[in-house]
């Protein structure tokens, strides 16, 4: 099975939202560079930035979200941003009628969101994307990496980037540490103990 990795841009106070959900500047690096990330796509960035998420994009079979960030997006329309499959941890079934093409399943558990997300991208890597979500993941001892793009901003205030997680955790020193234009992409392995 491929590696499970919890995912997120984030401001240096640790938050991937404002209350009100506004990211702020938070993606501004993702329109900062001279260095497209997908041909003719909207993203341009650092070319070091490029270096970094072309193959991690490329290397992800699936994505765990939220359905707060599911009906926040509209699920990408039906196209993942990256991958080819998104599991919503969700209470509520997917939106009648919602791109039925999309290969897109709603379950009601992250464990079994993240066994599904597992099955579906085989030896690729699962991205669980930050806040609640993966929080519970991380909690659940699901998470292997940890993935952190950090802006040099402050919110002050909230989504946090692991969500409700009350209680400590270790993660291993840094093994990826690549400054961008305007972000600093950090990458570490959770310590199993």
């Amino acid at each position: 099975m491929g590696t499970v990795i919890m995912h997120n841009v984030v401001s240096v106070d640790g938050f991937i939202a404002d209350p009100l959900d506004d990211v702020g500047p938070l993606f501004d690096w993702y329109s900062n560079g001279d260095t497209e990330l997908v041909d003719g796509g909207p993203f341009r960035v650092s070319r070091r930035s490029a270096e970094y998420v072309r193959p991690m994009w490329a290397s992800i079979g699936a994505m765990v979200i939220g359905r707060h960030l599911f009906d926040l997006t509209n699920g990408w329309e039906g196209t993942p941003p990256a991958g080819e499959h998104v599991v919503v941890v969700s209470h509520r079934p997917k939106p009648e009628g919602w791109h039925p093409e999309a290969s897109y399943h709603f379950v009601d558990d992250v464990a079994k969101a993240v066994a599904k997300a597992r099955e579906l991208a085989g030896e690729r890597v699962v991205a669980v994307a930050a806040g609640d979500v993966g929080g519970q993941a991380l909690a659940l001892g699901l998470v292997d990496e940890v993935a952190m793009d950090v802006v040099p901003v402050v919110f002050g205030r909230g989504k946090r980037y692991f969500g409700g997680v009350d209680a400590q955790y270790l993660l291993e020193d840094p093994h990826l540490v690549l400054q961008g234009d305007r972000v600093l992409h950090l990458r570490y392995r959770v310590r199993r103990l």
